[in-house]
């Protein structure tokens, strides 16, 4: 069997930015050693492989590469278990299975950035958990370090721009807006993206996905900016900006765009309350009409949903794939939540509306 000794320790070396001087020194050894060592030209004395191990906080079996079919199992498991739970906004069940993986394998930085992402949805102010304000006091210090952390050392760029995001928006929602905005800085500018500069570099057969795919998410970054230009407009002009969001979403998917998605709902939802605000009542009471319709048929979603459509050809989720911090199913939010805003006062009283909260009972 093949022992990942040196490729293990110039990893983990990396990751914590570390020379090759500097970890020789902490050893004791020189540095011609650790560098045979990691071309993997030699194995280091058997007496040091504890010592190396504690340094980097990790099993002896793990330093050998022995144990990574088991640890990525187990690690597989609680990343599914997590997803599980925040599929349906158990967000106590997601910091306790973050916690106990964190606490199994306490160098993984998949199980430490999904810690970081359950303590910062227990601070969401938009969902029904309570303890929000008393959670985002208690959690602020470990938010931070974790994504700190994830940040310096973890070697995924996924994983390592999702907890770096996720960090300047704490930063932000805590009142820190110059530190969030100091990390916001560091990003590279859209037009720099590697989905668009890929461009140059596929093969024949790379293309049509790529670009379905680039589509897609332009789609989703279009739609959010539209959205966010609702708040930012006069009435009327947001009023249009709706129904301009809403064709796009029939020009993505040939005209027949999924009913059965949060979104969906939300979508229509937003699109009557602007029409409440300037008088359009009969349009806004059809629109919330069509909202409860799609919130029902995203509760009854199929364990897996498959759309296709020219610009984005194929596309499956699972319903699992829905992450919320709200464990309400969405016709009680939309009833109690949504409704409740003082939009709709102008039309509380109306027989139209009475029906449709009934329908949501």
């Amino acid at each position: 069997m093949k022992l990942n000794i040196g490729e293990t320790i110039k990893k983990l070396r990396k990751e914590r930015d570390i020379t090759q001087e500097e970890f020789a020194e902490v050893l004791g050894v020189s540095c011609q050693s650790v560098s045979r060592w990691e071309n993997n030209s030699c194995y280091p004395d058997i007496e040091l492989i504890p010592t190396i191990a504690a340094f980097f906080d990790i099993s002896t079996d793990k330093l050998m590469g022995v144990d990574e079919v088991a640890e990525k199992k187990a690690v597989d498991k609680y990343l599914q278990d997590f997803q599980s739970a925040i599929s349906v906004g158990n967000i106590d069940d997601c910091i306790r299975i973050a916690r106990a993986g964190v606490a199994e394998f306490p160098n993984n930085y998949a199980l430490l950035n999904k810690l970081m992402y359950a303590l910062f949805a227990a601070c969401d102010d938009t969902a029904n958990i309570l303890e929000y304000k008393e959670n985002s006091i208690k959690y602020d210090t470990e938010i931070v370090a974790l994504g700190e952390r994830i940040m310096k050392y973890c070697s995924d760029p996924k994983i390592k721009l999702e907890a770096t995001d996720r960090l300047a928006f704490h930063h932000c929602e805590m009142g820190r807006k110059q530190q969030g905005r100091a990390i916001y800085e560091t990003f590279t500018p859209m037009s720099y993206c590697k989905e668009w500069s890929l461009k140059w570099a596929l093969s024949e057969d790379e293309e049509l996905p790529h670009w379905r795919k680039f589509i897609l998410q332009s789609y989703y970054a279009l739609s959010d900016g539209l959205w966010q230009l609702v708040d930012l407009v006069s009435d009327e002009d947001a009023v249009t900006v709706c129904e301009k969001s809403l064709a796009l979403d029939h020009i993505i998917f040939d005209n027949d765009p999924p009913s059965d998605n949060w979104c969906s709902a939300s979508h229509y939802f937003d699109y009557a309350k602007r029409l409440v605000k300037i008088n359009r009542i009969e349009e806004a009471i059809e629109n919330l009409k069509i909202c409860i319709k799609h919130a029902y048929e995203f509760e009854n979603r199929p364990d897996e949903i498959k759309t296709t459509s020219l610009l984005i050809g194929e596309r499956i989720k699972k319903r699992t794939d829905f992450e919320t911090t709200d464990s309400r199913p969405l016709h009680e939010i939309l009833r109690d939540k949504w409704l409740a805003e003082k939009e709709f006062d102008a039309i509380r009283d109306t027989e139209e509306f009475k029906a449709i909260l009934e329908q949501l009972k």
